[in-house]
């Protein structure tokens, strides 16, 4: 049977593993065993996924990124250059945790900037944006912008990646979409298409 991703020929993709159509990884990729790929996404170079991984359709991958066994990214997700997730939160060379990796999940559309680190165990809201170099050890809230370290929330994104600002009755409009967004309750939720 013939593949319907795109493969380097530099890049290692492991038996046992399911890569939808349209995809392509690149140069010195290493696509280990029992991981899911989605459809139409794109694996830059020197990227490492490993077993168990599950990414979802049109995730972006950019080059230099080890997505470790426990992480779950939805649709649409960018993970930017050399951003890194963790497994372990109490890592030791001589003592075996293999049986205690911890889930981290990044729904759909999140953005995380390069060289981010996500500490395991704190997932990543719908359309949350992580600033380049953030270091993340909480849980962050959909559509949130947060940065530094540790992370803190700066404001809000529009679904478009445009700062949200919001007017006195808690309304924001993206400036690209047009689309509208309402604050409520330290929550942000969509409210039209335009």
């Amino acid at each position: 049977m013939e593949n319907l991703f795109f493969a380097h020929e530099t890049a290692v993709v492991d038996e046992g593993c399911k890569i939808g159509s349209g995809t392509k990884i690149w140069h010195f990729s290493h696509i280990m065993s029992h991981c899911e790929i989605g459809e139409n996404c794109n694996i830059g170079q020197n990227v490492v996924v490993s077993p168990g991984v599950i990414l979802g359709k049109n995730v972006k991958v950019q080059n230099n990124v080890s997505i470790y066994t426990g992480v779950i990214c939805e649709d649409d997700v960018f993970l930017g250059p050399s951003m890194v997730f963790t497994n372990v939160t109490n890592p030791r060379s001589a003592i075996n945790r293999r049986g205690s990796y911890e889930k981290t999940l990044v729904k759909r559309g999140a953005s995380i900037g390069a060289n981010a680190t996500i500490v395991c165990g704190n997932d990543i809201g719908e359309f949350a944006f992580i600033g380049a170099g953030t270091v993340v050890t909480k849980e962050v809230k959909p559509y949130a912008l947060v940065v530094g370290n540790p992370a803190r929330q700066i404001g809000w994104m529009s679904e478009y990646g445009h700062r949200l600002e919001f007017d006195n009755q808690g309304f924001a409009t993206c400036p690209e979409s047009g689309e509208r967004y309402q604050l409520i309750n330290h929550q942000v939720v969509k409210i039209s298409n335009k």
